[in-house]
């Protein structure tokens, strides 16, 4: 489940319409890894970006964090306060 969206093997983003059960959106996938899979896999499944039916499937989640925008006359200030001008 992610948020409150149950994943499914035709599951989609609410948002986007992006394929959720694909490679790319699970916690196994590692492109440095056998297969690009850190699960034991028989077979590599591709493409990685579209749905598939694997049964080890594991939602990867991500959390944006919310950043600032450094004001321009930031850099200018630390530069005159470096030097006391």
């Amino acid at each position: 489940m992610i948020g409150d969206v149950d994943v499914g093997f035709d599951s989609r983003c609410p948002r986007c319409g992006v394929e959720i059960h694909t490679c790319s959106q699970c916690t196994s996938f590692d492109p440095g890894s056998r297969f690009e899979c850190m699960q034991a896999v028989p077979a590599r499944i591709t493409p990685k970006n579209t749905r598939n039916s694997c049964t080890l499937y594991a939602p990867r989640t991500t959390v944006e964090r919310q950043t600032t925008t450094p004001r321009v006359d930031d850099a200018r200030k630390a530069f005159d306060d470096l030097f006391k001008l």
